[in-house]
C-alpha cells in the first residue's frame, strides 16, 4: 500500500488529529471519577438518606441502597463493556447507543437526555438554594439561584478544565463533611439500638400516612443516577476505553460504602422518630455541622457543573450528526475546543427553566429519561451478545445475565417510581425516533443493525427450514427477472413494481456476456435502487455468459436453494422471432423447476394505458362446473390480477368463454369462484362464441391476463395484444400458489 503523503491527508483525519490534540485532555481520576463520584453523593445522601433509614430500618434501607446500586452497577458495567469494543466518539452514552444501534436510536434517546441533563442543572440550583437560605434565610431565593447559574455558566463557558479544578476543592469539602460525620464515632453520639426493619410511617408532608418499600425506593434511587457524568465527556477524555470503566466503576463502589456506611451512622445517633420527621439529621448531629453544610453546598454544586459541562457536550454530539434542522451550529468548537454554541443554548434553557420557580411537577420525568438511556445502554449489550458477531470483542467482558437484569431492573425501576411518566417517556423516545426515521440520517459510521438483521433472517430461515416447503397461506411474488439490458427493464419497470409490490422481491440477472459490465452493472444497481425507493427488496447480480438459455437455468438452479428463492420467472417477449426458440426451452427449464411463469407482451402502442383496467381469461369449466380447491392453471394469475388492481386501484374482471346453452352455469361458477377467493367488486363476464371472437369483443382493458399453454406458439401470443389491444401477460401456475387459501 502506498503511503499517503501530508498534503493528501483527508478533512476527517485532520479533524480527528485536532480532536486528539486539542479535546482529548482529561484523565481516568479528573475526567472520570470525581465528576462521577460527586455527582453520586449528592442531596439524597445529605438530606434524605436518614428519612429513609427512619422509614425502611437499618436492614431495609441497605436492601433499597443495595438494589438502587446493583442496578446502577449493572449498567456501568454494560457501558464499560460496549466502550472497550468501539471507538466512543463525543456524547457519552448517546455515542454508544448511536453506534450500536444508528442515529435514530441514538438520536430519540439523546435528545430527551440531554433535556434531562439540562433540566438537572435547574434542580440542582435549586437544591443548592435550600441549603444556601438554611444558612441565610434572609436572603432572596431568585437572587440566589441567578447567582448560582451565573457563576456555573462562567466557569463552563471559560473551560471544562477550570471546572474540573473547582470540583477538587469540593471534594475536598464533601470529604470535610465526611469526616465530620465520622468523627462522631469517638464522642458516644451512636448511643441509639438499631431498628433492623422499619414500619414505613412516611413524611410530614402527609401526615405521616404510611409509606411502601417501594416508595422509598423510589426516593432514595436518583442518588445513583449520576453515573453518566464521567462518559459525558468521552470526546474529551485522553483513553476513554480506560478511562470510563475505572473510573465508573470506582466511584460506584466507594459512593457504595460511603451510602452504607452513613445508613449505620444515621441508625445510631438519631431515634426513628427524629429520622422520618428531621431532614437536616446529618447537620444536626454531626462533629462540627458547617461542615456538612459546606458538603451539601459543595454536592449540589458540583452535580450542577457536572452536568452544565456534560450536557452541552451531547448537544454538540446531535449537532454534529444533524439530529435536529439546524443543529450544525451547536455542532462548532471554539478555539480551545469548546461546544460554546452549545453551552449557550443550554444556559439559556437552564435560564428559562429557573423562572419557572418549581420542576417538581417534571421531576420523575428527568429520572425516566436516565433510566430509557440505562435501559438503552444494557439492550446494546445484551443484544450484541446474543448475536455473536465476531466484531464483538470488548476487552472488557461482563456475564450475559448482567445486561438482562440491567435491562429489567431500570425498565422495572421507571414504573415503580411512577408508571404514567414512565410511559410518557417511552412515548416520547418513541416519536422522535419516528421522526428521525423520516429525517433519513446519513449515518458516518456502521453499526450492528445490519448484524441484527442477519441474526434475525438465520434465525428465521432455520425456523422456515423446519415447516412443510409449499405454504400457500405464506405465498409472496418473488420474482426473477433475466435480463439481456437495463434497456429492457425501463419498459416493464411500473410493471414489475406493481407485480411484487408491498411484501414481494424482485431478483435482477443481467446476463453480461462480452457486455461492458462495469457499466452493465451500474446501470442495473440504478434499476435496483429505484425499486428500493419504492419499497420493494431488490437484487441484483451479473452471469457472465454468451448463453442466455444456459445463463437463465444456472440461475434457475442456483437460487432455488437460496432463503429468498424466486418462485416466479418474469420473462419479456420481443415483437421479432429471433430468440424464440430459446424462449420456449426456458419455459420448459423453469416448468422444471417448478417455477411460477410471466410472460409479459407489451403493446407498442398503448402500453399499459391508464393502468386502470384488468381482464382475467378463465377457460370453460364443461362440462362439471363445480367448484373445487384444484382450479387449474388460474391461482397464479388471479393472485396476480388482484395485486395489480390494489397497487393500481383498478378495475378488475374475470372474464370465461362459453356456448350459448352455458352462460347460466358460467356465472354462477364466477360467483362461487369469487365469493371462496374473496375477491371483492370484482366484475363478472361471459362470453359466448369461440376464444378469438371473444378476444375482439370483451370489454376493454389495460392489461389481459391468460393462461400459458404447455407448448405455446409465441407469434399467436404476440397475436393477442394487437386483437385485444392492450398489454398480455401469459401465466402459468407453479403449483404452490393458491387464490382459496
Amino acid at each position: 500500500m502506498a503511503e499517503q503523503t501530508p498534503g493528501e491527508a483527508t478533512l476527517q483525519e485532520q479533524v480527528e488529529e485536532r480532536e486528539s490534540t486539542v479535546q482529548q485532555k482529561y484523565g481516568t481520576f479528573g475526567g472520570v471519577f470525581v465528576p462521577t463520584l460527586l455527582t453520586i453523593l449528592g442531596v439524597i445522601l445529605f438530606l434524605r438518606q436518614g428519612w429513609v433509614i427512619g422509614n425502611a430500618g437499618l436492614m431495609g434501607g441497605w436492601l433499597i441502597i443495595t438494589l438502587a446500586f446493583v442496578i446502577v452497577t449493572f449498567t456501568a458495567l454494560s457501558m464499560s463493556c460496549i466502550t472497550t469494543n468501539i471507538r466512543i466518539k463525543a456524547g457519552g452514552a448517546y455515542s454508544i447507543i448511536s453506534q450500536s444501534l444508528g442515529l435514530e436510536v441514538g438520536g430519540s434517546v439523546g435528545v430527551p437526555l440531554y433535556l434531562a441533563q439540562t433540566f438537572a442543572i435547574t434542580m440542582y440550583i435549586f437544591g443548592f438554594r435550600e441549603g444556601w437560605l438554611y444558612i441565610f434565610p434572609d436572603h432572596y431565593a431568585i437572587l440566589v439561584d441567578i447567582a448560582v447559574f451565573a457563576t456555573l455558566f462562567i466557569i463552563a463557558f471559560l473551560s471544562a478544565k477550570l471546572a474540573f479544578r473547582i470540583q477538587y476543592i469540593i471534594l475536598a469539602v464533601i470529604m470535610g463533611a465526611l469526616i465530620s460525620v465520622g468523627a462522631t464515632v469517638f464522642t458516644g453520639a451512636m448511643e441509639h439500638s438499631i431498628q433492623w426493619w422499619g414500619a414505613f410511617p412516611g413524611a410530614p408532608e402527609n401526615n405521616f400516612e404510611g409509606v411502601s418499600f417501594w416508595v422509598v425506593f423510589a426516593v432514595l434511587f436518583p442518588a445513583a443516577t449520576g453515573i453518566m457524568a464521567g462518559a459525558n465527556m468521552s470526546g474529551e477524555l485522553k483513553n476513554p476505553k480506560k478511562s470510563i470503566p475505572i473510573g465508573t466503576l470506582s466511584a460506584i463502589a466507594i459512593s457504595y460504602i460511603i451510602y452504607m456506611a452513613s445508613g449505620y451512622w444515621m441508625a445510631r445517633v438519631a431515634p426513628v422518630d427524629e429520622l422520618v420527621s428531621n431532614y437536616n439529621v446529618m447537620i444536626d448531629y454531626a462533629l462540627w455541622a458547617p461542615a456538612v453544610l459546606g458538603g451539601l453546598l459543595g454536592a449540589t454544586f458540583s452535580s450542577a457543573l457536572a452536568s452544565i459541562v456534560g450536557a452541552p457536550r451531547i448537544l454538540q454530539a446531535l449537532g454534529h450528526h444533524k439530529i435536529f434542522p439546524g443543529g450544525d451550529i451547536f455542532s462548532e468548537l471554539a478555539e480551545n475546543g469548546e461546544p460554546r454554541n452549545a453551552i449557550l443554548l443550554t444556559g439559556g434553557l437552564v435560564l428559562v427553566t429557573l423562572l419557572l420557580r418549581d420542576l417538581n411537577t417534571i421531576a420523575p420525568l428527568i429520572t425516566m429519561f436516565f433510566l430509557i438511556t440505562y435501559m438503552m445502554i444494557n439492550l446494546v449489550v445484551f443484544i450484541e451478545q446474543q448475536m455473536d458477531m465476531i466484531s464483538f470483542r470488548p476487552t472488557f467482558s461482563i456475564p450475559k445475565l448482567v445486561p438482562f437484569l440491567g435491562t429489567a431492573g431500570c425498565l422495572f425501576t421507571m414504573f415503580i417510581i411512577n408508571s404514567t411518566f414512565g410511559l410518557i417517556a417511552l412515548s416520547l423516545v418513541i416519536l422522535i425516533y419516528l421522526y428521525l426515521t423520516n429525517r433519513k440520517l446519513k449515518v458516518p459510521y456502521g453499526d450492528m443493525r445490519s448484524g441484527l438483521f442477519v441474526s434475525l433472517a438465520e434465525w428465521a430461515a432455520k425456523r422456515v427450514s423446519l415447516l412443510p416447503e409449499n405454504n400457500e397461506r405464506a405465498w409472496k411474488a418473488n420474482l426473477l427477472v433475466p435480463v439481456r439490458s437495463a434497456r429492457e427493464l425501463r419498459g416493464s419497470f411500473s410493471l414489475i413494481r406493481n407485480l411484487v409490490y408491498p411484501k414481494g422481491s424482485v431478483k435482477l440477472v443481467g446476463m453480461g456476456g462480452t457486455k461492458d459490465h462495469s457499466k452493465f452493472g451500474e446501470s442495473l444497481m440504478d434499476f435496483a435502487m429505484s425499486f428500493s425507493r419504492e419499497n420493494v427488496y431488490t437484487r441484483w447480480s451479473i452471469i457472465d455468459s454468451d448463453d442466455f438459455r444456459q445463463a437463465v437455468l444456472t440461475s434457475l438452479q442456483t437460487l432455488q436453494g437460496t432463503f429468498f428463492k424466486p418462485n416466479i420467472l418474469f420473462l419479456r417477449l420481443p415483437s421479432h422471432k429471433r430468440y424464440d426458440e430459446e424462449i420456449h426451452s426456458i419455459i420448459n427449464e423453469a416448468r422444471h423447476n417448478n417455477m411460477g411463469i410471466q410472460l409479459y407482451v407489451e403493446d407498442p402502442i398503448a402500453q399499459l394505458g391508464r393502468s386502470s383496467a384488468i381482464n382475467v381469461w378463465i377457460r370453460e369449466q364443461s362440462p362439471d362446473w363445480d367448484l373445487s380447491m384444484e382450479l387449474g392453471n388460474v391461482d397464479l394469475s388471479l393472485l396476480t390480477a388482484y395485486k395489480l388492481k390494489m397497487n393500481w386501484k383498478a378495475q378488475m374482471r374475470v372474464i370465461t368463454v362459453v356456448e350459448d346453452s352455458q352462460v347460466e352455469e358460467a356465472y354462477r361458477y364466477l360467483d362461487n369462484l369469487l365469493d371462496a377467493a374473496r375477491l371483492p367488486d370484482v366484475l363478472k363476464h361471459v362470453e359466448v362464441g369461440t376464444f378469438n371472437e371473444a378476444l375482439q369483443n370483451a370489454p376493454q382493458a389495460d392489461l389481459d391476463l391468460m393462461g400459458l399453454p404447455n407448448d405455446p406458439d409465441l407469434e399467436q401470443l404476440r397475436s393477442y395484444v394487437e386483437t385485444t389491444q392492450s398489454a398480455c401477460v401469459f401465466v402459468a401456475d407453479s403449483g404452490n400458489e393458491n387464490i382459496l387459501a
